[in-house]
């Protein structure tokens, strides 16, 4: 996780954020990061070259089965999330805003059922509202600043179809204070706004790293209602 990570990655990481943020540009350093990653995930830190682990324990527990239900994975980076959704027979969608990112996607899974697309969080095709069964959002709002924060959530509950399921990932924080970043962590404030935009909260599961105590994770499961 990024706070595993080298110090010298991690003020990379940091540099490049400022440096887009001062651009009023919060999204524009991934493709930079995955482009100067010369093709070694090892530099880039949230890639781990298999599912993330809160959202592989997630569907051993709940098993979910694909039926060619519909599937997005927000900010996919490599691809392994999205790949487990398709094993288990979702038609999955994957977009990541990095160009780099998703033809990194495609060499990885030149044969995968995945529809790998380069699609941007803040400008999202408007036919894609209420379309998803399952959307996975996992560590892609932590990683935006605070002042973006109600966009972002706006546009990735408009995704989620009645009776769909959304699953964010996140750090937490227990204050409204803004934290020093990246990653930004999420406050209760901000995750209410999922429930404000008609969006369930039917489970919660919190979990503390031994790398990072200080650190609270959250997995959360939101789901649609039929109306």
């Amino acid at each position: 996780m990024f706070e595993q990570q080298p110090e010298g990655l991690r003020q990379k990481v940091k540099s490049l954020a400022t440096e887009a943020l001062n651009k009023s540009d919060p999204s524009g350093w991934f493709d930079r990061l995955y482009s100067q990653a010369n093709g070694n995930p090892q530099q880039v830190p949230w890639a781990r070259l298999q599912p993330h682990p809160y959202f592989q324990d997630w569907l051993d527990k709940n098993k979910p089965k694909g039926n060619n239900r519909s599937a997005l994975v927000i900010g996919c980076g490599l691809g392994d999330d999205a790949e487990a959704l398709a094993r288990l027979g979702f038609n999955v969608t994957a977009f990541d805003i990095s160009p780099t990112a998703i033809a990194w996607c495609q060499q990885r899974f030149p044969n995968s059922p995945v529809t790998y697309l380069v699609a941007d969080l803040f400008a999202l095709d408007p036919a894609w509202r209420h379309q998803f069964d399952l959307i996975l959002e996992c560590r892609n709002i932590q990683s935006l600043p605070l002042n973006v924060r109600s966009t972002v959530i706006d546009a990735i509950a408009s995704l989620v179809a009645k009776e769909g399921i959304l699953l964010v990932i996140t750090r937490f924080r227990q204050t409204e204070a803004e934290p020093d970043g990246p990653p930004w962590a999420l406050s209760e404030r901000e995750l209410a706004q999922f429930q404000d935009l008609g969006l369930e909260e039917v489970h919660r599961d919190s979990f503390i790293e031994a790398e990072n105590p200080s650190v609270e994770q959250l997995r959360i499961e939101y789901r649609r209602s039929r109306q």
